[in-house]
């Protein structure tokens, strides 16, 4: 099973980031109870220039293995499936083979 990476770009007192967190970690230890690794980190817009020019509009932004999962909102059914899925690559690649 391969660890997957969230990443949760957003600042100090945006609720919506709360939200965000607070779905991610619902989220996550779900997840970790059915043996699905996952990491958070967590960066702020407001200790780094490029990522404020970047995504100063869109935070919360939720990265998932480096790859925008989601803005604004966080819908944790949907994050947990793409974090399953991102978790057993080799798995659903050996179901599509003939």
């Amino acid at each position: 099973m391969t660890n997957v990476r969230l990443t949760l770009i957003g600042k100090p007192g945006c609720h919506l980031c709360d939200d965000a967190r607070d779905a991610i970690e619902r989220v996550r230890a779900e997840l970790a109870e059915r043996g699905i690794p996952t990491t958070l980190e967590e960066r702020d817009i407001l200790q780094d220039e490029a990522l404020a020019r970047r995504h100063a509009e869109d935070i919360p932004v939720v990265q998932l293995n480096g790859r925008r999962h989601a803005i604004w909102r966080v819908d944790p059914e949907k994050l947990a499936r793409a974090i399953e899925k991102a978790a057993r690559p080799g798995l659903l690649r050996r179901r599509q083979e003939p």
